[in-house]
């Protein structure tokens, strides 16, 4: 199994999860003409992709993942509260709809996949692990704390993709108004440098080989202060740490 990138942020999120022939984008927050570049930069065509996985409706999420879906006559999976709040982007022509009970594993074709409920300001947002059976993938993005069950899912993994939206003293002292400052750093918002790390530390990292920072604010944090925050966990290396960063994402990572 592998995975990568092709961006991460407040401007656009999506990435690729591989098993044998089963690709599936974990959200599309990009143009349909800008999904395709940059699934190039991966060396991936349009008609390799199996379906499209949607965490919430927030536009940086999904605006772009049902027109996707209806040029390329693939399905779209999400809970039942992303299919409600997502009736804005749907297209005129019918697509596949598939909807996700978030406590309930499933699998599609080569990739098994664990979803799990989180806390963020959306009707019924959902993360994932992947699975070949070997090797697990967690993602966790778009969520303004841990929860036991969020724990749970997240501990043993091999890869993990971990929000590290901002740090706190810049998000105070930074541009946002009042308003957003309380809706990011909210319960309901974004994981903080410092929360993640908490949570990570509450993991079983025993056999985790990759671990990436993604959702980076670009107002209201740096690689450099994500990076110390896991890696001071992690008892690592800071540059062992991966960025995904908005512009380029990452780069495959294999399993």
């Amino acid at each position: 199994m592998r995975f990568a990138s092709l961006g991460s942020g407040s401007s656009g999120n999506c990435m690729v999860v591989e098993q044998a022939s089963t690709r599936l984008l974990l959200d599309c927050g990009f143009s349909v003409k800008e999904t395709i570049t940059r699934l190039g930069r991966l060396m991936l065509e349009p008609h390799q992709i199996s379906g499209i996985l949607v965490t919430h409706e927030h536009d940086d999420h999904a605006k772009g993942a049902f027109k996707l879906a209806e040029k390329l006559n693939i399905p779209v999976w999400l809970s039942h509260g992303t299919r409600v709040m997502t009736t804005r982007y749907m297209p005129k022509s019918e697509i596949q709809i598939k909807i996700v009970d978030s406590h309930t594993p499933f699998a599609i074709d080569d990739i098994q996949i664990t979803p799990f409920p989180v806390p963020h300001d959306a009707r019924e947002p959902t993360q994932f692990v992947f699975s070949d059976g070997q090797y697990r993938l967690g993602v966790l993005t778009d969520v303004g704390g841990t929860t036991p069950y969020i724990q749970q899912v997240l501990s043993g993994c091999d890869a993990l993709v971990l929000e590290c939206n901002h740090d706190l003293s810049m998000l105070e002292t930074g541009p946002y108004s009042y308003a957003l400052k309380k809706r990011v750093g909210g319960h309901f918002g974004h994981l903080d440098n410092q929360s993640a790390a908490h949570l990570l530390a509450m993991l079983d990292n025993s056999k985790l080989k990759h671990i990436v920072a993604a959702h980076l604010s670009a107002k209201n944090n740096t690689q450099a202060l994500a990076k110390s925050a896991l890696s001071q966990v992690l008892s690592c290396d800071a540059d062992w740490i991966g960025i995904a960063t908005q512009n380029t994402g990452f780069d495959w990572r294999s399993l």
